[in-house]
């Protein structure tokens, strides 16, 4: 049986009603369905687990939002936790109450950040964050130690290893060589295994030469908006083979996180996720 023909009325009626469904998920629906991705890494840590969280991006992102979903994350029971930058947008001015929020991090487990592009600095200054000065005072209102271009060895369940944290490449303030103390000579005998936080991945190639184990990136958000036949058109990195999840890398790990927060708070086909990561 034939199938009908649609006049031009018809099919450009039909188009708008798609796409207006398409657009009320992208914007009403997607980014607030957040998903759960549970990966191995295997780096010899007696399956630590670590909480990866990434571009909160609170305005447009509701405080109540992230607090639920932070919530949600704790309940893993995480033995530390990373946060890779991102932590604003634009403008914001809820400063003590998102503080409360973020709180909920350090009073669970031992958290550690660094900064996005959005947080402040060179790229950021047209939206009125010429400096980091906001962020930074954020961080240590919710008591979260800021590694910015530094490193920290702690100890959790028996278990030794060393942060680095990194300045965003975006803002201008990625400084490799003060984050490791020095250029590296080499891995030596009983070095801690290394985790690094770096918001962009991009930044894997200017860390190549030092000597780290896993690196811990978001940025990518998934790519926000993966659309059929046409892809990710709006990955904001220049290396896009690494967008969202664990990949291999030059005899290392890197792990990108689509994120929890979504600029413009839409998303199609790429959903925000809580990324727990099993260091086996």
């Amino acid at each position: 049986m034939p199938l009908p023909k649609l006049s031009r009325r018809q099919f450009f009626r039909s188009l708008a009603v798609t796409g207006g469904a398409a657009g009320m998920w992208m914007r009403f629906v997607e980014p607030w369905w957040v998903g759960e991705s549970h990966i191995t890494v295997p780096l010899g840590l007696g399956g630590l687990k670590l909480l990866h969280l990434s571009d909160f991006h609170a305005d447009p992102m509701p405080l109540d939002f992230l607090s639920r979903q932070i919530d949600r994350a704790l309940a893993w029971k995480p033995d530390f936790i990373c946060v890779t930058g991102d932590f604003i947008t634009t403008t914001f001015e809820k400063w003590d109450a998102y503080a409360a929020v973020l709180a909920k991090l350090p009073a669970a487990a031992p958290t550690f950040a660094t900064l996005g592009n959005h947080d402040g600095g060179r790229w950021a200054r047209f939206s009125g964050y010429a400096t980091t000065l906001k962020v930074r005072e954020l961080l240590e209102r919710a008591n979260i130690p800021l590694l910015h271009n530094a490193q920290q060895d702690f100890a959790v369940r028996g278990q030794k290893l060393r942060l680095v944290g990194l300045g965003d490449d975006w803002a201008g303030e990625l400084e490799p060589v003060r984050a490791f103390g020095g250029y590296p000579q080499g891995r030596k005998l009983g070095e801690l295994p290394t985790i690094l936080l770096s918001h962009n991945p991009d930044t894997k190639g200017a860390l190549r030469e030092f000597q780290w184990d896993l690196m811990l990136s978001g940025h990518t958000h998934g790519g926000q908006l993966s659309l059929p036949f046409i892809g990710q058109p709006f990955i904001p990195v220049s290396d896009k083979r690494f967008v969202r999840g664990l990949y291999a890398w030059d005899n290392r790990w890197l792990h990108v996180t689509a994120g929890l927060g979504s600029l413009h708070k839409m998303r199609f086909n790429c959903r925000p996720e809580l990324s727990y990561l099993t260091l086996t």
